[in-house]
């Protein structure tokens, strides 16, 4: 009776777990809290990468899941105490491979450019941000240097 329940169950985990919620980080045109606005020009410009290890947030949930689905496969073979070691064996099972194919670690190779500028109180400042496609910087820019909390951004200067 409760075997098509479980499965349904099983099913809707095992699709939350994959499906999970994808967090946006800082984007441009959020609202945030500038605390110095400097001007200068840029004095050199040079593109680099950077390789950063990207993990799953998610393997837990797919460990879970993976137990889950193992333990109500397990649980339709055998009866008595064998049902109930097939269904410990398959919950094993299962978190085993969900963990192990759940784990979706790769490297992604980030744009970046390193800017030196010297602003105009005369410090020379070197920052590093994100390439932007759309701001292409070039030696002798005008730019304006953001100084958020805890962050840096340079923009072309309008």
């Amino acid at each position: 009776m409760l075997k098509p329940w479980i499965a349904s169950l099983s099913l809707i985990c095992l699709l939350m777990s994959v499906l999970g919620p994808v967090e946006a980080g800082y984007t441009r045109d959020q609202a945030v809290p500038v605390e110095q606005v400097q001007y200068g020009h840029v004095i050199s410009v040079r593109n680099i990468t950077q390789k950063q290890l990207v993990e799953d947030q998610n393997t837990g949930w797919k460990t879970f899941g993976g137990a889950l689905v193992g333990g109500v496969i397990g649980h339709q073979f055998g009866g008595g105490s064998g049902q109930d070691v097939a269904t410990v064996l398959g919950a094993l099972l299962g978190a085993g491979i969900g963990n192990r194919y759940g784990d979706s670690s790769y490297y992604e190779s980030l744009k970046l450019v390193e800017l030196m500028i010297k602003q105009e109180d005369g410090k020379e400042v070197m920052i590093i941000q994100d390439l932007d496609s759309g701001m292409i910087f070039n030696a002798g820019d005008e730019v304006r240097v953001v100084y958020l909390t805890g962050r840096v951004r340079v923009d072309i200067a309008m």
